[in-house]
């Protein structure tokens, strides 16, 4: 189960940083990347280190939609492993994993490090994101590894808006009453009965 943080805002301003950090060295095995020190989640497990751990839910929190997993994880074994399943315990949530490629599992490199979230990076994505995570909780979640196993740790929870905006879902649905509003600006009621009225005036 989630709960709430207290602190939360400070928390989130840690974590600014280390995104900005990860977002200008993207993926890889350089020393900028294996250099970050975060402030936020991280958690090490024989050869695997998972940091920057978040659940980045709609900008909209009257919106229902898709939330996702962004995280670095870590290989410093000598042989890769694969990153099997995401969960997130005490919640019904399913958590789709997709690679950078599209195709194939998430592998972490020997030695490498995988970025999760963001343009270009692998992907998890939670189907029911409104309902299994809340804006100022710390979520547990869990990253099933081929051969470490279970890597558990306790992510926070922030809307996609500023320096998490590029990290969060890629699918943004529009906040209830804002299609039915856009209709009614592109063609408006009253300018169409007016043009008929016209219409049949110069008919007459």
């Amino acid at each position: 189960m989630s709960r709430s943080l207290r602190r939360g805002a400070l928390a989130a301003t840690a974590i600014v940083f280390s995104i900005a950090s990860l977002s200008a060295c993207g993926a890889g095995n350089d020393a900028q990347t294996l250099g970050v020190r975060p402030d936020n989640a991280a958690v090490s497990v024989d050869d695997v280190k998972i940091q920057n751990a978040l659940v980045i839910t709609q900008p909209d929190s009257t919106v229902k939609g898709p939330a996702v997993v962004s995280a670095t994880v870590f290989n410093n074994g000598r042989t890769p492993q694969t990153l099997d399943a995401i969960t997130l315990p005490g919640t019904k949530a399913t958590v789709q994993l997709k690679a950078a490629t599209g195709a194939g599992p998430i592998t972490v490199p020997a030695g490498g490090s995988v970025i999760i979230g963001g343009k270009g990076n692998a992907s998890a994505t939670i189907e029911n994101g409104s309902e299994a995570a809340k804006v100022g909780d710390a979520q547990q979640v869990v990253f099933k590894l081929s051969k470490t196993g279970d890597v558990s740790l306790e992510a926070f929870v922030v809307p996609a808006t500023s320096y998490f905006k590029d990290f969060g879902p890629v699918e943004v649905p529009k906040p209830p009453g804002a299609t039915p509003t856009a209709s009614a600006t592109a063609t408006p009621t009253g300018e169409a009965a007016h043009g008929d009225e016209d219409d049949h005036g110069s008919g007459h």
